[in-house]
């Protein structure tokens, strides 16, 4: 590890169109889960001017049985989809949640997926894929989570709680964040940048306004980072390219999945590849991508590492992963081997195992699809893999 760099991570808004695409697709995972608790989904959306659609492949009961809809799903589909809109808050001529035209191309799992992927007689539930996942914790924040995407991400929900309370009148749902630390020993010690790009009302086309929202924005950040980070205000940048009225699905497509590293660790950690919205828990890309933070949490919070990379594997249709890597980057106070030797002990890492053991069959997907799906609280409340109850039974093993 360097004793001395800068480390950069973005994050994106609720109303950024490819966050639009992901909260859809979890709606939609919800909506099935809360009819079906093994329902099979896997769905992704596209948005654009006035445009909504959805396409992929589920099955369930109540839901979509032998090539069919249940009565009254297809419309209870579109219902979630615009109320999922109407929430994040746009009402513009370019994208509206009451008037965009709206496809739904659902359509039912291949029974070649379901036949290596369902539990049946002796054989265990498969896995939904194949694919490497990785988790990742820092003892940089209380979280544990990378403080560069971690303020990036405080940044944007002040944003949107504001814009929701009407405490400032002239913020849009669509926005960006970037966060540049200086690291010393490790450790972060101040911003050297901070880029914020928001959609704002029409009319702020003039210097007063501009400074207005510069104001606002700089205020936020103050608010956001501890004490003595902020940097020179030559290097702090708001809108840089000027106006930005026209944002959202309208201003840009956007497409479920596209914004892996922002829900991840914002390139502190390596990634498999697998985005996590629109698919139910039994798919491994988020299940498994879920359990390996939740390891890699608790072995931080267990004080067995300040930092620690995991990675599990899998073949679709195989219950057991094919391997379990852990990492603690020089910074552990014990051998990896041991850990890895441990973890199965105490968490059973196949599909039906994870979703067992975090209780992941539950609609809880759509508070995940922004700002982020670790290192959060939503509602007061952390989401299941964000908890720290292996640590007893870590230092037990391992302390």
């Amino acid at each position: 590890m360097r004793s001395q760099f800068l480390f950069t991570s973005e994050s994106v808004s609720e109303g950024h169109p490819d966050k639009v695409a992901d909260q859809i697709s979890d709606a939609i995972v919800d909506l099935f889960l809360s009819i079906d608790d093994q329902a099979r989904i896997a769905c992704e959306t596209l948005t654009t001017t006035q445009l909504v659609v959805l396409a992929g492949e589920i099955r369930g009961k109540g839901i979509y049985e032998d090539g069919q809809w249940a009565p009254g799903i297809p419309e209870r589909v579109e219902q979630v989809v615009r109320e999922t809109v109407k929430r994040i808050g746009y009402e513009q001529d370019g994208f509206h949640w009451e008037s965009f035209r709206f496809e739904n191309n659902l359509h039912g799992q291949s029974a070649h997926i379901a036949q290596g992927v369902d539990e049946s007689g002796n054989k265990d539930e498969g896995a939904g894929d194949q694919g490497i996942m990785f988790g990742y914790a820092s003892d940089e924040t209380p979280d544990l989570m990378p403080a560069t995407l971690y303020y990036s991400h405080k940044i944007l929900e002040r944003l949107a709680h504001d814009r929701h309370a009407k405490v400032v009148d002239f913020l849009e749902p669509d926005a960006k964040s970037q966060v540049t630390l200086e690291y010393i020993d490790e450790k972060p010690v101040r911003a050297t940048a901070l880029v914020v790009s928001t959609q704002h009302a029409a009319g702020m086309d003039n210097d007063e306004s501009r400074a207005k929202l510069r104001a606002y924005v700089k205020g936020v950040m103050a608010d956001v980072l501890p004490e003595g980070w902020m940097p020179d205000d030559a290097q702090i940048y708001v809108n840089p390219t000027g106006l930005f009225e026209i944002g959202g699905p309208d201003g840009d497509a956007g497409l479920t999945g596209r914004k892996i590293i922002v829900d991840t660790y914002g390139g502190a950690s390596p990634h498999g590849g697998g985005a996590f919205s629109g698919k139910d828990p039994t798919k491994v890309d988020r299940s498994a991508a879920y359990v390996s933070r939740y390891m890699a949490k608790n072995i931080v919070a267990a004080g067995l590492a300040r930092r620690c990379t995991i990675q599990l594997s899998y073949a679709i249709g195989v219950a057991e992963p094919l391997s379990l890597y852990v990492d603690t980057h020089g910074t552990g106070t014990v051998p990896e081997s041991a850990i890895e030797a441990v973890l199965p002990t105490l968490v059973r890492l196949t599909p039906k195992g994870i979703r067992t053991h975090l209780k992941l069959n539950k609609p809880i997907y759509q508070k995940t699809a922004a700002y982020g799906h670790f290192g959060r609280a939503p509602d007061g409340d952390f989401f299941p893999w964000e908890k720290t109850d292996l640590v007893d039974q870590l230092k037990a093993k391992l302390g």
